[in-house]
């Protein structure tokens, strides 16, 4: 199982929101470049970017901080916030992004998410963030009427890398990951889902690990790395420790 750890994005520094309220971000790093460099140093073998305040903006904001981070790391980097059509998605991966994530558009225009993933093969995942089980989009200040499911469900044939699943009442509150939303959405899909929001303990990563076979493929990790609650050494080990 991957960990990613994550690089949220606002005003050109590294941050994270409580319960994506863009009002509530805590400064964790004035340079994400030197972030990336320290997760690689860490034993990281992905990144994890979002664009926070592209994800509002509908179009790349902090392309001069990712930019930063491809330069300064060799990881291999997915990224999303603000990807909303081809361009930018052909832009993204022409400057070294290896996986676009794609959330407001797959609500929005399904189709351009099937064109993507038959133009870029492995390129392409789906960003699927949920609010009591319904579909936010626009950087999560709109919560649609469409479930999370039934969302993952439309991508099933698309080719689709992997699903990026958010439960935004748990990101950033250090509460606990919600392995039994997770666990259900991943065994509804032959997609590998990347569970995302609320790890807060070593605890969350073993649980999720333990549910491995359910077709989770990797988590993402944020605030509990940033506050030191656990070394990257000892979530590695989890993870990477076969069941």
């Amino acid at each position: 199982m991957i960990l990613y750890p994550a690089i949220d994005l606002k005003g050109g520094q590294c941050v994270r929101l409580l319960r994506g309220d863009m009002g509530k971000a805590t400064v964790f790093n004035e340079s994400p470049a030197n972030q990336a460099r320290a997760f690689e140093a860490a034993g990281f073998e992905w990144l994890h970017l979002v664009d926070l305040d592209g994800a509002i903006e509908g179009e790349a904001v902090n392309g001069d901080a990712v930019r930063a981070i491809l330069a300064a790391t060799s990881l291999p980097t997915q990224l999303g916030g603000g990807i909303r059509d081809m361009a930018g998605i052909e832009r993204w991966l022409e400057a070294g992004i290896s996986r676009v994530i794609l959330g407001t558009v797959a609500l929005t225009d399904p189709e351009l998410v099937k064109s993507a993933c038959r133009a870029f093969p492995g390129k392409i995942a789906v960003g699927i963030d949920a609010r009591g089980g319904m579909v936010a989009v626009k950087g999560w200040t709109e919560t649609s009427s469409m479930r999370a499911i039934e969302l993952a469900l439309k991508f099933e044939d698309a080719g689709v890398a992997a699903i990026v699943f958010t439960d935004i009442d748990r990101d950033g509150a250090m509460g606990g990951v919600n392995v039994d939303a997770t666990v259900d959405l991943a065994f509804a899909l032959s997609t590998p889902v990347i569970a995302s929001g609320g790890v807060s303990s070593l605890d969350d990563l073993t649980r999720l690990k333990a549910e491995e076979k359910s077709g989770i493929e990797g988590v993402i990790v944020g605030r509990a790395l940033y506050d030191g609650v656990f070394s990257a050494k000892a979530a590695l080990s989890i993870l990477t420790t076969p069941c």
